[in-house]
């Protein structure tokens, strides 16, 4: 069932600052304090009197911390202050659902180089999303903009937050907004899991916060991944009432401010409702996607904003997908998701949520689905990942990633002689997203320490940060930068085109990776026979299931539409390739589906032999 259409008043918005302006007052930190609704509509940025105007990306790493003064990707980077507010808000908002209320403390749980993060878990794998925060990007295509007459969802200023302070807000169950509090000037993470902070800014938004919790039962507390109960909050969820009188505060402690490309400060709003027109998601009609339970996004006039189409690649493959072929994709990726057990919802043995994008060798966006209460985040990395698989997949990835020259290029010749390989990353294998997530970890094999990083990572391990991950984070830092100059000045700096731009564009006029790589699982490249045609994407709830979604929903269309499209040759897969360091050697993954996933039949291995 859909969720119902809640939303946030304007005098609650009014109320929920004013409760967290009183904590603030109460802890002597002034602070910026945003509100969003779950689209990421950026409802009041509120800057108290005294509020410091900017903060420091965090200079902590796995080695020693960067050097006072120096930039490395984002860290050491000085950011107006309001910006991670906005961030911290639509992570509480974006990553949470009415199955499973996330915080940016959650978030950064699940980022790390080792999961869960702390020094006694060195050698354990990466966070399970490793690499989500470099999502919901400024420069993406897909993400709105506030006043560009589209609607939902919204971009993110700095992607997604993993400083705490970023907490979901619900009415009667169902997940409308987030808030988010920058006050202590330091933009950073949680790299210790095993102690308990009593961070301020956490406070703040919890206090905030009160009348509007996530319901206990779905809290990260009580979720567990690979047998790790998940974080919400260190700091008490529910620590009593709190003035909620705004109109107390409005000139007194502090005042609306307006932010550029989010916020115009001149009144508090009402936040929209998920669901409808105007939120720009809804659920689909039966000719524009025949399953039922199924939601798509708008245009805001009733229009689906990426109705299923056909490949507009006609100038570099033989015989793109059609359009029929994309529809027969996105029904069986559905059906599988729809008989799929979640990973990360509540309660158990609940229906996965999650969103499916499909492009072609361009990394143009063919249609994009989403069951009903998937989590928003799960939107643009559902994309992210299709575009991801099938660049990597491509033969011109080599030479796309040569045209954008320095750091970017650099990885070409790394990939080369990590995999022993002259000819990488000329369409010789096919890359799903778990394939090239191995290679971008900073250390590989995957959370082994005393290894090499992987060639996508950062050149040494120990300059690796949730805020420098490598070729990730070097695509995009630019448009990052440009942005953030934009929101400071806009008079003086135009804003980051649409589109990330650290490649060149397609024959089709944007970029294939137009908002951001991924390098988390969950997206196989599409071919028909052997020549690549498309990627498809699945993100929202749980990586072995957004695995299993792409590859089973792509082989079963395969078999259903007997065109010849189905997945890549199995002598093709990355999973073929052998790489030796440290005196071992490990094979690269393509997939990994849940040993017995379906809620309505026993089926075991579903994926095995495909």
């Amino acid at each position: 069932m859909p969720p119902a259409q809640e939303s946030l008043s304007a005098a609650e918005v009014g109320q929920i600052i004013a409760q967290a302006v009183a904590e603030a007052q109460a802890r002597n930190l002034p602070s910026f304090i945003a509100v969003t609704d779950r689209v990421g509509n950026v409802l009041a940025v509120f800057r108290m009197n005294g509020a410091n105007p900017t903060a420091v990306v965090s200079r902590e790493r796995i080695g020693a911390a960067l050097p006072a003064g120096q930039i490395f990707g984002l860290q050491g980077a000085e950011v107006p202050a309001q910006l991670p507010a906005i961030a911290k808000a639509l992570t509480g908002a974006y990553l949470s659902s009415g199955g499973n209320a996330f915080t940016s403390r959650t978030a950064s749980q699940i980022v790390q180089e080792h999961f869960p993060p702390s020094p006694t878990t060195v050698g354990l794998e990466s966070g399970p999303l490793f690499g989500v925060q470099f999502s919901q990007l400024p420069c993406s295509d897909l993400s709105a903009r506030f006043g560009d007459g589209m609607i939902g969802p919204k971009r993110s200023p700095l992607g997604l937050a993993a400083d705490p302070g970023g907490i979901p807000l619900y009415k009667n169950g169902v997940v409308v907004g987030g808030i988010g509090v920058m006050g202590d000037g330091d933009y950073g993470f949680d790299a210790n899991i095993l102690d308990v902070e009593n961070d301020a800014e956490e406070a703040i938004a919890i206090a905030g916060a009160q009348g509007f919790m996530a319901p206990t039962d779905i809290r990260a507390n009580r979720i567990f991944v690979d047998g790790t109960s998940l974080r919400f909050t260190d700091v008490p969820a529910d620590p009593g009432s709190a003035d909620g009188n705004f109109a107390t505060i409005n000139g007194t402690a502090g005042d609306l401010f307006a932010v550029p490309g989010y916020y115009d400060g001149t009144a508090v709003l009402a936040g929209t409702a998920y669901g409808t027109n105007a939120s720009g998601l809804r659920a689909a009609t039966t000719a524009e996607f025949a399953l039922p339970g199924a939601f798509i996004l708008d245009d805001g006039n009733g229009n689906p904003r990426y109705p299923i189409r056909g490949g507009t690649d006609a100038a570099s493959v033989a015989q793109p997908l059609t359009q029929a072929e994309v529809r027969a994709i996105m029904e069986e990726a559905f059906t599988v998701l729809s008989r799929a057990r979640a990973q990360i919802r509540r309660p158990l043995d609940s229906t996965m949520q999650a969103s499916i994008s499909v492009v072609d060798t361009h990394g143009e966006v063919l249609g994009i689905v989403r069951s009903s209460d998937g989590p928003l985040f799960g939107i643009d990395v559902s994309l992210q990942k299709a575009r991801t698989a099938t660049f990597f997949s491509n033969a011109v990835a080599a030479q796309q990633l040569l045209a954008a020259g320095g750091d970017v290029a650099a990885h070409v010749q790394r990939v080369r002689d990590f995999l022993n390989d002259p000819n990488a990353l000329t369409g010789t294998h096919a890359f799903a997203d778990r394939s090239g997530g191995n290679l971008s970890r900073p250390y590989f094999p995957d959370g082994q320490v005393n290894m090499p990083p992987g060639p996508l990572s950062v050149e040494e391990s120990a300059t690796f940060s949730p805020f420098m991950v490598g070729l990730q984070t070097q695509l995009v830092v630019a448009n990052i930068f440009e942005h953030v100059f934009f929101t400071a000045d806009p008079n003086a700096n135009p804003d980051t085109r649409r589109g990330c731009t650290m490649v060149p564009d397609s024959p089709s006029g944007s970029p294939r990776i137009a908002n951001g790589i991924q390098i988390f699982p969950g997206s196989v490249p599409i071919y028909r026979g052997n020549e690549l045609v498309g990627g498809i994407g699945v993100s929202g709830d749980g990586i072995d299931q957004d695995d299993m979604v792409s590859f089973l929903g792509l082989h079963n269309a395969g078999v259903r539409l007997n065109t010849g499209v189905a997945n890549a040759p199995k002598a093709i897969r990355a999973d073929t390739i052998e790489v030796q360091t440290g005196g071992t050697t490990t094979r690269l993954r393509y997939v990994n589906c849940p040993f017995a996933p379906f809620l309505d039949d026993p089926a075991q291995n579903v994926c095995e032999g495909l």
